[in-house]
């Protein structure tokens, strides 16, 4: 019997994604990489730096869904709250981690720079959590039961997230295929809602295009079967035959 796919959210925290000082990047690469994964991406939050709506929102996505990632907030500045936020949701106490401390002092020791408390704030976390390695810099996140607390410089993030991969419950990758329709959203919109019902085991998209003369439309269909998806694309290049012949 296949197993139940997994389900995950993310939370991505940032006073500055909610200004538009940063465009978020990580979003999109965790979206890939759990398609490839085959776990369900169901839900994406971004958060301002508030210590309550982190942890009020944290507690409703990890209640939600079997695997909830974070970005952001875990470095040395006095705005890097994510920590204690976390340890807030789960009513744990903040601490140093002993081998994240560990860590980060070889880490400076062997680059000939002070492990300043700045510095050494970037080994706390919440009372219990396990370390997630970071490749790129050292300074770790860290897993407290299905939550999973990451960097939010990209390539930091996209090197915790690599190197949980191993142990996450993955699943049958969601495939896809995509049909170019010379018609607009309007003309199909009828004869698509009766292709979906017809094949409830498959989804479909259809996204809208103009070039600045006509509209036309690429539909998406989306399964984890090969015959699901082949059945209801061949039920969409009939109808798009028969839409033509009119």
């Amino acid at each position: 019997m296949p197993r139940e796919t997994a389900t995950a959210a993310m939370l991505a925290i940032g006073d500055e994604l909610l200004s538009g000082r940063t465009k978020d990047k990580n979003i999109g690469h965790l979206a890939e990489v759990m398609t490839l994964a085959g776990i369900d991406l169901k839900e994406v939050r971004i958060v301002g730096d508030d210590p309550h709506m982190i942890a009020d929102t944290l507690n409703t996505l990890r209640r939600s869904y079997d695997l909830v990632f974070t970005s952001g907030g875990i470095g040395p500045t006095h705005d890097d709250i994510t920590a204690d936020a976390v340890a807030a949701a789960f009513g744990l106490a903040v601490v140093e981690h002993p081998e994240a401390v560990a860590r980060l002092s070889a880490n400076y020791a062997s680059r000939g720079m002070e492990f300043t408390p700045a510095r050494r704030r970037m080994s706390r976390t919440p009372e219990g959590a396990g370390l997630i390695d970071n490749a790129v810099s050292v300074a770790p996140g860290f897993r407290i039961d299905n939550v999973f607390v990451m960097a939010g410089v990209p390539s930091v993030f996209q090197a915790m997230l690599e190197s949980l991969l191993p142990n996450l419950p993955v699943g049958e990758p969601l495939k896809s295929r995509a049909i170019a329709c010379p018609f607009g959203e309007g003309d199909i919109g009828d004869a698509l809602r009766v292709i979906a019902k017809e094949h409830p085991n498959v989804v479909i998209g259809s996204y809208p295009k103009f070039d600045g003369t006509r509209y036309s439309t690429e539909i998406v269909i989306r399964s984890r079967q090969d015959a699901e998806i082949a059945a209801a694309g061949a039920a969409v290049e009939s109808m798009l035959a028969d839409q033509a012949a009119r």
